[in-house]
């Protein structure tokens, strides 16, 4: 193990701390170093260091791209249908969930399962996670029929009704079963079931 002085310690610590505050000496404001070439970085900076800054800044542009474009809200089953319209002609079984903010906007619709061709079998465990990991307040679940006939069945509704207690428990609201069928669809909350 390497003995260092304080004193060498000192040092290295000195031209660690006024680092920072010649590179912005030399670049004068945080725009001009989110635009900075990585050559007059790298000038600046020790390689490592100007390759940390251009990774900090290129995520800070793909966050804020990200949260400037506008993510759909869903005020009707209609709405979010359309936005699930491609499993109409899956060959399996799909379930996937719509996770949405307090405000209604779609997080993300992760696919949770893939079944067979006539079905699926699903655990609470399995269809919250994602909602938990991304923070969201409500979700949607979907699944499609291969056979084309949205008509739920009777295992649709008692499996809607078993996933909306248990999103009661963790406080992430069930706020619809969509089934979809080739070229129609329907909502067990429009159809009057309750969960």
């Amino acid at each position: 193990m390497q003995n260092s002085s304080p004193s060498s310690w000192t040092v290295k610590q000195k031209q660690r701390s006024h680092l920072p505050s010649e590179l912005l000496a030399a670049i004068r404001i945080y725009t001009n170093l989110a635009q900075a070439a990585p050559i007059d970085l790298q000038r600046l900076t020790p390689a490592a260091t100007a390759g940390r800054i251009l990774a900090t800044f290129e995520l800070c542009k793909r966050l804020a791209r990200e949260q400037t474009q506008e993510r759909p809200v869903i005020a009707s089953a209609a709405d979010a249908a359309a936005l699930l319209a491609d499993m109409a002609y899956l060959a399996q079984e799909n379930v996937r969930v719509l996770l949405l903010d307090i405000n209604r906007r779609v997080i993300a619709a992760p696919t949770v399962y893939i079944g067979t061709l006539t079905t699926s079998v699903l655990r609470a465990s399995e269809i919250y996670r994602e909602a938990i990991v991304r923070g969201s307040a409500m979700l949607i679940l979907a699944h499609n029929h291969p056979s084309g006939d949205p008509t739920p069945s009777p295992e649709d509704v008692e499996m809607t009704r078993a996933l909306a207690a248990a999103g009661r428990l963790l406080d992430i609201a069930l706020v619809d079963h969509l089934i979809i069928g080739r070229g129609k669809w329907v909502s067990l909350r429009e159809m009057g079931f309750s969960f």
